[in-house]
């Protein structure tokens, strides 16, 4: 895989926070930062792959049924 640069502005106490967190799991903030988008991107088309299952079993429908109906809408809402 192709690594490329990318520059990002991060507030100085953020940056600080991320070298002692980094240094704790002995990697580097381009590694952490790596590992989250990369988690964020696969849950994104988790998402994605699931919606298009739904979809296709919407399109499709399910061979699902309740069988004769025996009562009347009437019948359903009396008091």
């Amino acid at each position: 895989m192709v690594n490329r640069n990318l520059t990002i502005t991060l507030p100085e106490d953020l940056v600080r926070r991320a070298k002692v967190a980094a240094a704790k799991r002995d990697t580097s903030i381009s590694a952490l930062v790596t590992e989250h988008l990369r988690a964020l991107a696969d849950q994104d088309d988790d998402y994605d792959s699931v919606w298009r299952q739904e979809r296709q079993l919407m399109a499709e429908g399910l061979a699902m049924s309740v069988g004769e109906l025996t009562w009347s809408r009437e019948e359903l809402h009396e008091r």
